[in-house]
């Protein structure tokens, strides 16, 4: 990585957490400024001389994406595309085939330095220090408490290691992660700037991607001694082309990587260093590219021609909001924040490692589950098809009277045609099967616990 790349300015920022509308849109909504801005053709402008991430909260592909039809909505103070004009259509493109989004909105920083893999180690909840180059986890980032504070989705490349995750938190974490490196040599460098997120989820998104030709080389050269890393700015030790395929790269079809969190790079002629992750972020297969952000408008362009030749198209946060409740997937800053323990939110599986040795929060969360069990934990919630409005985050949730209770995320599932919600629920009162009543503004209905993910 270049000397040029800054450091991440730890600064605060506030978030905003999400609301949802009436059960009569079938959607799930983030109650924040949402503006449609049809502007017209155009790839946008990918600027990298970026004196924060705070300052870089617009889509550097807003003009291609507004020439789409998008309208826009922010998450957590970052732009996203909400929806492309028909968000049910595009849930179901999600749902049944491939689907293109662009999550350029989310965190992305590096850790770089010759300690950098044993310190994240010490610091997430899941093993970092067997992971080799190609591979990756998803962990948990918690306090001293066992508190949570991120989760992560961790890559180890050849020099550094990315950690993708929910936006708005970057300075957070990056000051989480500065406070404990005493004499590690480590540097945390925020990469958003200079490498844009494009995703294909759907259950044809492997196919989808087999569709690509890319130009790419042949065996992978000699390390370059010059360059401290990968994810570089995209102007940086710019790769050899003449007309679009430079010399030693040929067109090759991709061949996305088979395992859960594992990735290739993929060194493209023209488009420069592209990372191609397996990364289901809806309960189906799916697939991140990490691009940089001057070829983002040109590989969109690529991807969403790939999608629409399996019967998919571009797709907004409207409809991956909706496929991943139905999912029953938590996600930070929603379903679980700096208020829960990792085993609430029934990460044991996906981001906890007990044997790993020690890391920040190790003690509290193995005593957890040598002697005892955790006072809440997250459930799937079938509501009430009466229901006029669909509930709020933090509607409470009632057994006998008593509060035992209260919901995270809600929506209705076009897939199950019912009304569906994930919820914190006390141990004596979550077990599958039992009747709660939800108490909202709009007064009380029935709520049934049913299984993650929820199969009405």
């Amino acid at each position: 990585m270049r000397s040029s790349r800054r450091e991440l300015k730890t600064r605060s920022r506030a978030v905003s957490l999400p609301r949802y509308t009436s059960a009569a849109t079938a959607m799930a909504t983030i109650t924040t400024t949402n503006s449609c801005r049809n502007t017209g053709a155009g790839f946008g402008t990918c600027e990298t001389s970026v004196s924060s991430i705070e300052q870089m909260n617009s889509l550097a592909l807003h003009e291609f994406h507004a020439g789409l039809g998008a309208c826009f909505t922010d998450v957590n103070a970052m732009e996203a595309v909400d929806h492309y004009g028909d968000p049910l259509a595009e849930h179901a493109v999600l749902r049944g085939a491939a689907a293109v989004l662009d999550l350029s909105f989310r965190s992305r920083l590096c850790l770089l330095g010759a300690d950098r893999q044993k310190f994240l180690n010490g610091q997430v909840t899941n093993n970092v220090k067997d992971l080799k180059v190609g591979e990756g986890c998803y962990a948990a980032l918690v306090n001293a408490k066992a508190k949570m504070q991120s989760d992560l989705n961790i890559y180890i490349l050849a020099d550094e290691i990315l950690l993708d995750f929910e936006p708005g938190y970057s300075a957070a974490v990056a000051q989480r992660l500065a406070k404990y490196v005493i004499a590690d040599d480590v540097q945390v460098t925020d990469v958003a700037p200079h490498y844009g997120l494009l995703s294909v989820q759907g259950p044809k998104a492997a196919e989808a991607l087999t569709a690509l030709e890319f130009a790419m080389p042949g065996p992978e050269p000699a390390p370059d001694p010059s360059r401290e890393g990968n994810l570089r700015p995209p102007g940086a030790a710019p790769l050899p082309s003449a007309g679009g395929v430079g010399a030693g790269f040929a067109r090759a079809t991709v061949q996305p990587p088979a395992k859960s969190m594992s990735f290739v790079p993929l060194k493209e002629a023209t488009f420069g260093e592209i990372y191609l992750m397996n990364a289901p972020r809806v309960g189906t297969s799916g697939f991140d590219l990490f691009v940089p952000v001057d070829a983002l408008g040109a590989v969109a362009d690529k991807l969403i021609a790939a999608v629409k030749s399996v019967g998919g198209r571009a797709c907004g946060w409207k409809a991956l909001e909706l496929a991943r409740i139905e999912a029953g997937i938590p996600r930070f800053g929603v379903d679980m924040d700096e208020t829960n323990l990792a085993p609430e939110a029934g990460l044991e599986m996906r981001a906890i490692s007990y044997t790993k040795g020690c890391y920040i929060g190790q003690e509290v969360i193995a005593r957890i589950r040598t002697y005892g069990q955790v006072a809440k934990s997250l459930r799937g919630l079938r509501l009430a098809d009466s229901i006029n409005k669909l509930p709020h985050k933090g509607d409470k949730l009632y057994s006998g009277g008593k509060e035992v209770g209260q919901i995270t995320s809600a929506a209705t599932s076009p897939t199950l045609a019912a009304n569906i919600a994930l919820a914190y629920v006390r141990r004596e009162h979550n077990q599958i099967g039992a009747e709660l009543t939800l108490r909202t503004s709009e007064g009380e209905s029935l709520a049934r616990i049913i299984e993650l993910p929820p199969r009405v």
